[in-house]
């Protein structure tokens, strides 16, 4: 029955990281929009800080994110120069010496930087911020271009966590999207990170890629699990080259369909449930001891821009080109062409491009949508009660929940949403019908399953 539901709903919904999603905000948020809302933050609020590094050494061509191609040193540590100016520029705008709970560098690759840029980021991160001797220090790391002295660069300056990007240990497929990373490079790596005291490691896998088969992802879990990751996120292949025209590179004919993407989703996420790993939302995995496992309990987890999340913070302050922050007031986003970044930091402005403005309504309906996707239910009278609005404004969207609920995908009852095993992995769907943004023709977005 599931692979039937795969292709009556293989279309395309937000992966819903945000609310509104990113395609809906606007050049009415604007630098000093920005910094009415760092001003406002009361002295006493948790923060959490994202630093995008947008450089890698080359290509992988099933890529979403926004990176810049380069093969030389240079570039990257005048980007950082510029980096820290910008954290010297919103540091000059807060009303206080704020903690920090948790900190992430993401790409692009992180590992574009030397072990020594990361003591110097951390000095001045701790300058401007108390850094909490229990903050998450979190990196996105590339073993292809990872060496023992960068590790040992990352342990010097209290990294903690790792996220390390697999995607699959096949050859085959590892061809066919331009990555090459066998599996003893990925083990040297984890290796390198506990002899430095970097014991929580994250591991990125994919189904839906060029030439994956069932086999082939059980395969894949199977030598990931043998490297023992606290976490694990078993991510679809968003196949967009109207977005990023690098992927028709790709060969589309190689690409699973529906009903296979289902299978091989399937296939490894049961894999997972055996060697012990426990579901966490949509499409992540933990051992578990791991605080994001024991977050099931509570509503504790939450979702950002980095996926599934513990971080609990109001506030996500975001630096570097494309860099995209929340605060209580709505969502801002810094200008993503490398030189229009220079060039505003530079002129001593804070490089914010665009944002979105929080509503009532999008308060409520994003409240609605991340509980969903963390927990897999939603009282929706629960949640409307705690932003002074009234269940019955939803009645068209219960309604329309019907269909879903035909085939199993969810069952509602006196106003709670739930969403049962068997539906997991049509979450999205659900989630989408209360998204008052979403167009008719979903292009801009990845398919559900």
């Amino acid at each position: 029955m599931e692979t039937d539901l795969s292709s009556k709903y293989d279309v395309r919904v937000p992966r819903y990281t945000s609310y509104p999603t990113a395609p809906h905000f606007n050049d009415g948020v604007n630098a000093e929009q920005y910094r009415r809302w760092l001003r406002a933050l009361p002295k006493d609020t948790a923060l959490s800080l994202y630093f995008h590094i947008p450089f890698c050494d080359e290509m992988c061509w099933f890529c979403g994110c926004y990176t810049k191609i380069v093969k030389r040193y240079q570039p990257v540590a005048d980007y950082l120069d510029v980096l820290l100016a910008e954290i010297d520029l919103v540091a000059a705008v807060l009303p206080a010496r704020f903690q920090a709970s948790h900190l992430h560098w993401g790409g692009g690759s992180p590992t574009m930087l030397k072990g020594n840029d990361w003591q110097r980021t951390m000095d001045a991160l701790r300058h401007h911020f108390e850094v909490s001797g229990e903050a998450e220090v979190a990196v996105e790391l590339d073993p292809r271009t990872a060496t023992e002295d960068y590790v040992r660069g990352l342990g010097k300056a209290g990294v903690n966590r790792a996220s390390i990007g697999v995607q699959d240990f096949d050859r085959t497929v590892q061809e066919a999207i331009h990555r090459i990373q066998p599996f003893d490079v990925t083990e040297r790596v984890v290796g390198w990170l506990r002899r430095h005291g970097i014991d929580d490691i994250n591991m990125d896998l994919m189904y839906g890629l060029p030439h994956q088969t069932v086999e082939r992802v059980t395969a894949m879990v199977d030598l990931a699990v043998r490297l023992k990751p606290a976490r694990v996120a078993l991510f679809g292949y968003a196949h967009v080259p109207w977005m990023k025209s690098h992927q028709k590179m790709i060969d589309e004919t190689a690409l699973p369909d529906g009903p296979e993407r289902w299978r091989q989703f399937t296939a490894a996420a049961e894999r997972l449930v055996e060697m012990g790993y426990v579901k966490i939302g949509l499409d992540h995995f933990a051992l578990p001891g791991d605080e994001m496992a024991k977050a099931l309990t509570g509503s504790r987890l939450r979702r950002n821009f980095q996926g599934y999340t513990v971080d609990v913070a109001p506030v996500l302050l975001g630096f570097g080109a494309s860099a995209i922050g929340r605060l209580p007031w709505g969502y801002i986003q810094n200008v993503a062409p490398l030189n229009a970044y220079r060039l505003a930091v530079g002129d001593g402005d804070l490089p914010t491009a665009r944002g979105v403005a929080f509503s009532d309504d999008d308060r409520l309906r994003g409240d609605i949508i991340e509980r969903l996707m963390c927990d897999l239910r939603a009282d929706i009278g629960a949640i409307c009660r705690e932003h002074g609005a009234k269940a019955e404004d939803f009645t068209a969207e219960m309604e329309k929940l019907a269909p879903l609920a035909a085939d199993g995908i969810v069952t509602v009852e006196a106003g709670r949403i739930a969403i049962p095993e068997e539906g997991r992995a049509f979450v999205r769907l659900v989630a989408a019908v209360f998204d008052a943004y979403l167009d008719d023709g979903q292009r801009r977005h990845s398919k559900a399953v």
